[in-house]
């Protein structure tokens, strides 16, 4: 009897011991989790912002690409997101100097042949006459291959050019949900004065609170494309598609803003927010918050993830 009850001793302590181990291990287990939460909610980047880069597929894909690193901004929906203005650097140059347009410094701007007049106005292109604005060789290499004219719906018909290359690249840039062809020109010149000639019959501008909005209407732009052939230069005539097919294109928005707050990190350089949505080159925040990407070009940031 004395050695079962010695046994019965020695079996329940041994129990408890072990039972009272299994709630140590047990107790440490939330706090591995939070730990993980704490990882988790570090993820920070930190780069030069420069346009975000596009993918067409079902939905679009958008990526930011820094030095060290490369991220799906569509894996970010529903996160939140802060975005903190370190400093500036040209995209040229790589100088810290203020930014003055499109990513570059003022003398930058006012130098480099990527920042020319004929980038902005087409029509001003002089390559196909082998006249050198800032830097011949590389004005030839842009302006001298097939552009097109096109007209995209984001908020209205507009019209626009871009380099053929830059199909449909440039549509998503713009927030269109629906693009097509009207001619394909062998240089930037003809495409230019193409655009100029329809521009007194369709905008050549879009509005980016109702694109932002989702403030658009579904158009035939196959029809659109009729109305205008007749508008089209001489010289620019054989170039005109009658054949191209409408493009429709799809964003990664969860939620529209439905009044628009824009961010500016030069005034406000820091922002936290739940992403929502992306959009031509806008981040689009649940408070109604936009953030221009383009816009901030040349601006370092740090971006953390939550």
């Amino acid at each position: 009897m004395e050695l079962a009850f010695i046994y019965y001793i020695f079996i329940s302590s041994w129990q408890s011991f072990l039972v009272g181990w299994l709630k140590i291990i047990d107790s440490l287990k939330p706090a591995k989790t939070h730990q993980l939460k704490i990882y988790e909610k570090a993820m920070r980047y930190e780069g030069v912002l420069t346009k975000m880069k596009t993918e067409l597929l079902d939905e679009v894909e958008y990526y930011l690409d820094f030095e060290n690193d490369f991220l799906n901004l569509n894996q970010l929906l529903d996160k939140n997101i802060s975005l903190n203005f370190l400093r500036f650097q040209c995209l040229n140059c790589g100088q810290q100097k203020k930014i003055f347009r499109q990513g570059y410094c003022y003398d930058c701007f006012r130098s480099i042949p990527q920042a020319g007049d004929w980038i902005m106005k087409p029509e001003l292109s002089k390559a196909h006459l082998d006249q050198e604005d800032r830097d011949l060789e590389f004005e030839k290499s842009v302006q001298l291959q097939p552009h097109i004219v096109y007209l995209a719906n984001s908020s209205n018909v507009k019209v626009g050019v871009t380099r053929k290359t830059q199909v449909p690249t440039r549509w998503i840039d713009q927030g269109a949900h629906e693009a097509i062809e009207i001619a394909e020109l062998p240089n930037r010149y003809l495409a230019g004065i193409t655009e100029v000639a329809l521009k007194d019959h369709v905008s050549d501008k879009t509005n980016w609170r109702k694109m932002l909005t989702n403030d658009i209407l579904d158009l035939n732009l196959e029809e659109e494309r009729e109305k205008l052939k007749d508008f089209i230069p001489e010289e620019a005539k054989a170039y005109f598609l009658a054949d191209q097919k409408e493009t429709e294109i799809k964003f990664p928005v969860k939620q529209f803003p439905k009044k628009i707050k824009t961010l500016n990190l030069t005034k406000s350089p820091f922002y936290q927010g739940k992403l929502k949505g992306i959009k031509g080159q806008y981040l689009l925040f649940e408070d109604g918050t936009v953030f221009n990407v383009r816009a901030h070009e040349g601006f370092v940031v740090e971006i953390q993830v939550s």
